[in-house]
C-alpha cells in the first residue's frame, strides 16, 4: 500500500517521513522539501523540540546523519539536554526568520550526539520527578504567600536543572522562592512566566469541536481575540460559549473573520432605510455567507420581516435616491426566498438540554388525581367489606 500524499498533479509528494505523526509531541512541522535531493544538507541548523511546546535551534557541527524524529543530546547551560529533531535543512533558517529569531543575538549551541539508551534512561528518570516536584513547588509558593501558580515543571535530561512555568497576574518577587526551590530540590532553578493560553497549550485537552486544542497541536503564536470578531460572525456573546479551556476567548473565533469581513463589504449600510409603496423598512439582521439581508417595518422590533439579497437592497437604495419607490421589497431579478434548513439531529432525541426541560405539570397533576381517586375507592371498598362481615355475624 502506497503511503504518499500527492499534491496537485503529482509534481510534489509529502511522504510519511516528512510529517511528524508522534502523538506525544505537539506542534508538528511538515517538511515539504524532504523529497527534494540535497536540501537536507544546505544548512547545518536543526530544530529540536523538547517537552510540549519548547523548541530551540542548534548547529550540527559534527555532520551527524540526522533525520526527523531522531533523539539527540544537545548542549545546555549547564550540562546537556535531550530532545527530538523536528526539522532539518533549508527550512530551518526560514523557520527562524518566521519566529523573529535574530541569529546575531540568539545563542545557537551544538548538537553533541545521537541519544543512546543510557541517555534515554537518564532522561526518563529525570522526567519522572516532574509531577511530584510541581505539587511540592505549589505548596512552597503558597507557604510564602506569593500570588502565583506553578503550571508545569520541566526537568533537564541530565537532572541538573528544572524550568518552573508559573502564571501570575502581575509582577512577582520570587527571589526567596528560588532559594527555597534550590535548597529543597538540589537543582538549578529557572523561572518562566506564561499566560493562560500557554498553560492550556502545555496541558493539552479536547475542545468543544471534539479535536485537540489548537494551542497544543499547531499554534505557535497567539493573536488577540476580541468580542468584535464574534459580532461580525453574529455569534452569541455568551461568555460560557465563547471562552475556551484557558478561560479566554477561543482562538478559533479569529479563523473566519477575514471571510466575514470580505462578505460584509457587499452588505448595505445599517442606517439606510428602504422606502417602498407599502412601508418603510429598517435594517434588522444579515447573514453575509448566505448572501441575505433581513428588514423590518419597525425600527426596534421584528415586524413584517422581509429577507432579500444585498444586490436587491442596493437596487432599492438607488431607486430611492432617484425619488422612486418599488411596490415591495421583492423583485423579479433578485427576489430571494430563504428556505429554512431541514436540520435533523443525527443523535436522535439525545438533546444536551433534555434534562433541563420542565415536565408537563398537567400530566403530573393528572397522575396525582388518579392515584388519589384509586386510594379513595380502595378505602371505601375495604369499609364496605368490613360492614358486610359484621352484619353477617
Amino acid at each position: 500500500m502506497k503511503e504518499d500524499f500527492v499534491i496537485d498533479n503529482g509534481s510534489c509528494q509529502i511522504t510519511k517521513k516528512a510529517v511528524n505523526h508522534n502523538p506525544k509531541h505537539m506542534l508538528p512541522v511538515v517538511d515539504w522539501m524532504s523529497d527534494i535531493p540535497q536540501t537536507g544538507n544546505e544548512s547545518d541548523l536543526v530544530e529540536v523540540q523538547f517537552k510540549n511546546t519548547r523548541k530551540a535551534y542548534y548547529h550540527n557541527i559534527s555532520n551527524l546523519p540526522l533525520e526527523k524524529g531522531v533523539k539527540v543530546v544537545v548542549e545546555a547551560n549547564p550540562g546537556s539536554d535531550l530532545g527530538e529533531v523536528v526539522l532539518i535543512g533549508r527550512l530551518v533558517p526560514i523557520q527562524m526568520k518566521k519566529n523573529n529569531i535574530n541569529t546575531e543575538r540568539y545563542e545557537i549551541r551544538n548538537v553533541l550526539r545521537v541519544a543512546t539508551d543510557d541517555d534515554l534512561l537518564r532522561a526518563a528518570e529525570a522526567h519522572a520527578k516532574e509531577q511530584e516536584t510541581m505539587i511540592k513547588a505549589r505548596q512552597l509558593a503558597k507557604s510564602l504567600g506569593l500570588e502565583m501558580k506553578i503550571g508545569d515543571v520541566e526537568y533537564q535530561a541530565d537532572g541538573t536543572k528544572a524550568i518552573f512555568y508559573y502564571i501570575a497576574d502581575g509582577r512577582v518577587d520570587f527571589r526567596q522562592l528560588i532559594k527555597v526551590y534550590a535548597e529543597t530540590f538540589r537543582i538549578r532553578v529557572e523561572m518562566k512566566q506564561i499566560g493562560a493560553r500557554q498553560e492550556a497549550g502545555r496541558i493539552g485537552g479536547t475542545g468543544p469541536c471534539g479535536r485537540e486544542l489548537c494551542c497544543s497541536t499547531w499554534m505557535t503564536q497567539f493573536s488577540t481575540v476580541g468580542t468584535n470578531a464574534a459580532r461580525i460572525q453574529n455569534l452569541s456573546l455568551n461568555p460560557q460559549k465563547l471562552a475556551g479551556q484557558c478561560a479566554k476567548l477561543k482562538c478559533c473565533i479569529n479563523y473566519e473573520v477575514p471571510v466575514y469581513e470580505e462578505a460584509c463589504k457587499k452588505l448595505p449600510a445599517r442606517n439606510i432605510t428602504l422606502e417602498t409603496q407599502d412601508a418603510t423598512y429598517y435594517y434588522f439582521s444579515a447573514d453575509p455567507l448566505a448572501n441575505a439581508v433581513t428588514y423590518s417595518t419597525d425600527a426596534h422590533r421584528p415586524t413584517n420581516l422581509e429577507t432579500i439579497t444585498p444586490a436587491r437592497a442596493h437596487e432599492i437604495i438607488d431607486m430611492n435616491r432617484r425619488g422612486e419607490k418599488p411596490i415591495n421589497l421583492g423583485g423579479k431579478q433578485s427576489a430571494m426566498i430563504i428556505a429554512e434548513t431541514d436540520y435533523q439531529n443525527v443523535v436522535g432525541q439525545d438533546d444536551l438540554t433534555r434534562f433541563d426541560k420542565k415536565k408537563n405539570n398537567k400530566n403530573i397533576d393528572g397522575n396525582r388525581a388518579h392515584r388519589h381517586h384509586d386510594r379513595r375507592n380502595n378505602h371505601s371498598r375495604r369499609n364496605n367489606e368490613k360492614g358486610s362481615s359484621s352484619r353477617n355475624q
